[in-house]
């Protein structure tokens, strides 16, 4: 018995692993599109136990991270885990509010912080919760007020206001907080109506030698040993209702929340992921793409690179430096990385090339039935994005430098220079008092002079090596050269000694005694200026351009659908990410990167020690910790061999927007959260590539183990519903 069922073994092993499930899927679509495959593949999970809006359903345990009250986004995503509204996401994603309720004295990212109990929680800075309550199919209300005479702006100026006035009337009095949004290009609209939690409270977070073990070094690269998670609790009056912060609100009891798995994941484990990914570009033409990884993303590589070099100097050096730029500089350095791979893995992956194959296969179908607007979409395309090539460089260059340091203040005072032109005393006083409204010492919260002023003078530098000689604004040619030798260092420090808006103290002695004159014969002022002219001089072949693209897009994929309805008609396609509630399904894999290298599906505590530098910006890690692993005191969180698993991987597609989405099992149990993408799939966004595209998650049983073990914060573990299956025993054939 023991032959056959070895023999059955290998022929599941001939018929291939559980693939990469292309897709980020609208969840009402789930029963019609995905629910066979997604049962072949494990789940066990009815389709009204996913999603539903007459019972309670797992859609009800994901949350939309977002800083707004009505948000029209969301920044991340986290999962209710417990019947007390208790909320687990990435540790990136609470990191802002992290460091908004940290000092130098109390430094949570730093230090880490666990509440003992309610009373100990604090309220998180700018975070909101938001829950979906149902989502409808609106298109044909939305395009109903299109008319064929209509030009593009028209058409989006009828479908604006059809859209206002349809949420408007979902909100019911402003209890709810509906969002229409386009998809696939504007060819189709559907409403989301949540309802949006204003008091979300900090409950734990580990310090960031865990929470950012790696730091950028490690970021979107395998393996990762980074305990990306952090733990908040939603709040609700009395009645469950969405109120302001108050001592007399009371923990959330949700519709749902997710059981934990103590399980862990074996290769070929069904994995789905919910959650709210941002942005993905799968319909971008090849001529979109060749813009991107020529033009634009070189453009924010080069800047944000600056700014970060800048950053990393004076935050290494100093705590209290480091803890206020924390925030700025892991948003930044995610962007510039993440560019960084999508520029070197879009040409690598040759997505350009399989676009330009698939383009012309369209345009051969396209021209076969007479349809001639698509090709012609997809030259206006390629003239489009050839004259934003042209100009992009005189739009986002000096859109950065007009926005640094004393520049970007000087800027709040264009009102009152205009009105001063106008010799209107009226306009005059009004621009005066508006300055007199400004909240100074707002302007200059979270900078400090030494950062700012270095940050300032090397965007000068990035700024001037960007542009030929000749193309440079005369306060290069006629101040930095003739007069400071073109030392942009010597510049900065006299800008700095001397301009009004170098200081708060300077600008509220201005404001007190207004001086236009005074004021235009600043030298941070005129950066301002003579660098909103060159914005401007370039904004309206921009403009025309990306409207343009917008037009030409929506043409060119409302033909790609056609394109594959006939030609590829057992091929469902999904919409673009956007920021909406989406399902992905995949599985638990490994991958091969390159020849002869192999990436195992799993990584362990053991690679945190191999990583180990005491000290070290990126690498540190707490005494602590290193005592639990090199004891392996994992308690009831090791796996079958004794090992802590820390992350691991899956196909699952997701993108920014995806941290902190729940990771589950076929039963819908939490066995992880997502928090990154790997390295050699950076091209994902806009091309899926099933061999390569992983999901990096956090493991459950890591995310508990630092609760317990490493933080002793028992009072939240004894709060959630933590399960583990019985072992089965041995078939009788396989004991033979």
């Amino acid at each position: 018995m023991k032959k056959l069922f070895v023999f059955a073994l290998a022929i599941l092993a001939m018929v291939g692993r559980v693939r990469a499930d292309e897709g980020m899927w609208l969840p009402m679509f789930v029963e019609r599109l995905n629910y066979v495959d997604m049962q072949k593949m494990g789940l066990q999970l009815t389709p009204e136990e996913l999603y539903s809006i007459n019972h309670n359903s797992l859609k009800d345990a994901i949350v939309g991270l977002a800083s707004e009250s009505k948000p029209r986004g969301f920044f991340c995503t986290g999962e209710i885990v417990s019947e007390k509204g208790l909320l687990f996401t990435n540790h990136h994603c609470g990191y802002s509010a992290v460091q908004k309720l940290s000092s130098v004295e109390h430094d949570y990212l730093k230090d880490g912080f666990w509440a003992r109990n309610f009373g100990e929680e604090l309220p998180a800075p700018d975070m909101t919760a938001s829950f979906l309550i149902r989502m409808e199919n609106v298109t044909d209300e939305v395009l109903g007020v299109v008319l064929s005479d209509m030009d593009w702006q028209a058409r989006n100026k009828a479908i604006n206001a059809k859209i206002k006035d349809l949420e408007a009337a979902a909100s019911e009095d402003g209890k709810y907080n509906p969002v229409i949004k386009g998809f696939f290009e504007g060819n189709e609209y559907y409403m989301f109506v949540y309802q949006v939690y204003t008091d979300v409270r900090l409950v734990g977070v580990a310090n960031s030698s865990i929470g950012k073990f790696g730091g950028d070094t490690d970021n979107w690269m395998w393996p990762r040993h980074t305990g990306d998670f952090s733990i908040f609790r939603v709040y609700a009056d009395k009645d469950g209702n969405p109120a302001d912060y108050s001592v007399n609100n009371v923990p959330l009891t949700p519709k749902h929340h997710l059981p934990i798995s103590l399980d862990g994941v074996k290769q070929d484990d069904f994995t789905m992921i919910w959650g709210f990914p941002g942005s993905t570009e799968r319909y971008m033409s090849s001529f979109g793409i060749d813009y991107n990884v020529d033009t634009f993303y070189p453009i924010i590589i080069d800047i944000f690179g600056k700014e970060l070099e800048v950053m990393d100097e004076f935050m290494q050096k100093d705590d209290a430096i480091n803890l206020m730029y924390a925030d700025n500089h892991a948003g930044l350095a995610n962007t510039w990385k993440n560019f960084i791979g999508q520029c070197t893995m879009l040409r690598k992956n040759k997505v350009s090339e399989a676009k330009v194959k698939l383009e012309n296969n369209f345009t051969l179908w396209a021209n076969r039935n007479n349809k001639k607007e698509y090709p012609q979409a997809l030259e206006n395309l390629k003239d489009a994005y050839g004259q934003l090539a042209q100009i992009a460089k005189y739009v986002y260059y000096p859109n950065f430098i007009a926005q640094m340091g004393p520049a970007g203040m000087a800027s709040a005072f264009q009102g009152y220079a205009m009105a001063v032109d106008s010799k209107d005393k009226d306009a005059i006083n009004a621009a005066v008092m508006e300055l007199q409204a400004m909240d100074v010492d707002a302007m200059f919260a979270e900078t400090n002079p030494q950062v700012e002023q270095k940050m300032f003078a090397e965007m000068l530098k990035v700024y001037r090596n960007a542009f030929d000689a000749s193309e440079l604004p005369e306060i290069y040619t006629k101040v930095i050269d003739k007069k400071f030798k073109g030392d942009i260092d010597a510049f900065a420090d006299f800008v700095y000694a001397t301009s009004i808006f170098a200081t708060p103290e300077r600008i509220k002695a201005f404001i007190a005694k207004p001086n236009a004159k005074k004021m235009k014969k600043d030298y941070a002022y005129q950066i301002n200026e003579e660098m909103t002219e060159v914005i401007m001089n370039a904004v309206p072949q921009y403009r025309a351009a990306m409207v343009a693209t917008q037009e030409n897009d929506h043409i060119f994929v409302k033909g790609l659908r056609e394109y594959y309805a006939d030609t590829q008609p057992e091929k469902s396609l999904y919409p673009d990410a956007n920021s909406t509630m989406r399902m992905s399904y995949g599985s638990v894999q490994d991958y091969m990167p390159a020849d002869a290298v192999h990436y195992d599906y799993v990584c362990t505590a053991n690679g945190i020690l191999e990583k180990y530098v005491p000290g070290d910006y990126e690498f540190d890690a707490p005494k602590r910790l290193i005592d639990l692993i090199e004891k392996k005191d994992f308690g009831a969180y090791a796996d079958e061999n004794g090992e802590l698993i820390v992350c691991f991987l899956s196909t699952n597609d997701i993108t920014g927007g995806n941290s902190g989405s729940p990771i589950m099992n076929g039963k819908g149990e939490l066995i992880g959260l997502a928090f990154d993408g790997n390295w050699e799939a950076m091209s994902g966004d806009v091309n899926f590539e099933p061999k390569l595209q992983r999901t990096i998650n956090v493991d459950a049983r890591y995310v508990l183990f630092i609760i317990d073990k490493y933080a002793g914060a028992t009072n939240l573990i004894d709060e959630l519903d933590i399960r583990k299956s019985e072992p089965q025993p041995l078939r009788e054939e396989e004991e033979q």
